[in-house]
């Protein structure tokens, strides 16, 4: 790994060179400047990790310097120094992005540990971006189809507001990928992005989940919890599958949205917050709202910029670029040798109808990187693992070709014997124990359904 370098700008040359020696003997690479207009030179051939700069300069001072520095990279680290520090220059420096201001006669000690805070908070910040830079990959909408330009559009307008955005569309079809886009596209980026699965909560337990709750407020609240309302405040809230809400939560939802207020429950202290609400359901709210099972007003104030999602059936042609993206994703994400699907392959996976969406086209991508033996996965590997799955029937197993239930059971069955004696390396004893059945039986059933480990 290359040393940190650091540049001592003082016009003094006792100075540099004991700083130059301390550094030095921390193992840093150093560069030296005496004027600011040196530096700044120097800045213009080499990028430092570090700038220890004296206020007082001849020519350009260091408070002009500072700012020149700033405005040609603004993510080093600079140090101030001098010999005639005030209040006033300090929090100018630091106003003008200084990471810290050192009075003189210098302590080395300080002068060290000041300087490895700075390059430590330096190494965070470039993390964060690599971290934010990596998620922006992840959440991307993949293809060009006139439905998906369509889409980007709308969430590209939706973004730049803190309206109320209702996404609607088949399970599967990226609705949760659509609201992390019009939080990463908003001014409220750097604030919190909170997910609540309405129909994964239990209904006597959603209310404490939404609003939080006061200690002792029921059974079990042995402590204040802090709601996601509260979690999401000057942020995001994304209310998935908010079809599913009971309508006694919708109504106090529906005065949070015209208050931007509420209280805990068991509280009676009203809490103010600015919340941006993104909610998404796969059922027809409109259809829901006309039979009584979820409330207009609410409908019509959550609709405020709908959404449609298109199921994947309709944009077909977008498939060859999710497939591979899903590769480039899966290899980046698990560090594997990695594998390209052939022409044939990718036709036959667009031909399919995907019934369950970008996520079933996703999890079959994944199984077939993982059971495929070749480097190429071609269309023998599609169709050995589960053809009639994705060439006819829209199911994982093909169950849905058949008429009676007992033969579609057994196709399930064996299928599912199979996959887990593969996970398990055709160990049957751990197959047995991984999936709840006696060993004897899962013997009988190997031998019933003519299973064989391949290559034996």
């Amino acid at each position: 790994m290359s040393k940190k370098n650091v540049l001592i700008v003082d016009d003094e040359q006792g100075i540099r060179d004991t700083l130059a020696g301390i550094f030095e003997d921390e193992g840093y690479s150093i560069s030296t400047s005496s004027t600011g207009e040196e530096c700044l030179n120097h800045l213009g051939e080499q990028t430092p990790d570090l700038i220890l700069l004296d206020i007082w300069l001849p020519g350009i001072d260091g408070i002009e310097a500072l700012t020149k520095i700033k405005e040609m990279n603004s993510s080093i680290p600079v140090i101030m120094i001098s010999g005639h520090g005030n209040i006033e220059l300090a929090i100018k420096s630091t106003r003008l992005g200084a990471y810290d201001f050192l009075e003189k006669p210098l302590s080395l000690e300080k002068v060290l540990l000041v300087a490895n805070r700075a390059l430590q908070q330096k190494a965070l910040e470039q993390e964060n971006m690599e971290l934010r830079t990596s998620l922006s990959k992840k959440w991307q909408m993949i293809g060009s189809s006139p439905a998906m330009q369509r889409i980007n559009s709308q969430i590209k307008l939706a973004a730049a507001s803190s309206s109320r955005v209702l996404i609607l569309g088949e399970s599967g079809t990226g609705k949760e990928l659509v609201a992390r886009l019009l939080h990463e596209g908003s001014d409220r980026k750097k604030e919190p992005f909170i997910e609540v699965n309405c129909a994964a909560i239990p209904q006597e337990l959603i209310e404490s989940e939404l609003f939080g709750h006061e200690k002792g407020s029921f059974t079990g609240a042995t402590d204040r919890k802090t709601g996601k309302f509260e979690l999401a405040d000057r942020g995001t809230l994304f209310l998935d599958e908010i079809g599913d809400m009971t309508l006694q939560t919708q109504a106090k939802v529906l005065r949070i949205i015209e208050t931007q207020e509420f209280q805990r429950v068991g509280g009676s202290k009203n809490i103010k917050v600015d919340t941006r609400i993104i909610a998404a359901t796969n059922k027809d709210l409109a259809f829901e709202a006309k039979n009584g099972r979820f409330r207009e007003d609410l409908y019509f104030r959550l609709n405020v910029i709908p959404i449609n999602l298109p199921p994947l059936r309709e944009r077909k042609q977008d498939i060859p670029d999710l497939v591979n993206y899903f590769v480039e994703r899966f290899y980046a994400d698990n560090g594997m040798k990695p594998k390209n699907f052939s022409s044939e392959a990718i036709k036959i996976l667009a031909d399919h109808s995907w019934p369950g969406n970008i996520r079933e086209l996703r999890n079959a991508v994944e199984r077939l990187l993982i059971m495929s033996p070749a480097s190429i996965i071609g269309a023998d590997d599609v169709e050995a693992l589960g053809s009639r799955s994705v060439k006819t029937y829209g199911d994982e197993y093909g169950v849905f070709s058949y008429s009676m239930l007992k033969d579609a059971k057994e196709a399930f069955e064996k299928e599912f014997i199979k996959r887990k004696l593969s996970e398990n390396a055709w160990n049957v004893s751990k197959t047995s124990d991984a999936i709840g059945l006696e060993r004897s039986n899962l013997h009988k059933k190997i031998k019933a359904y003519d299973i064989i480990e391949p290559n034996t």
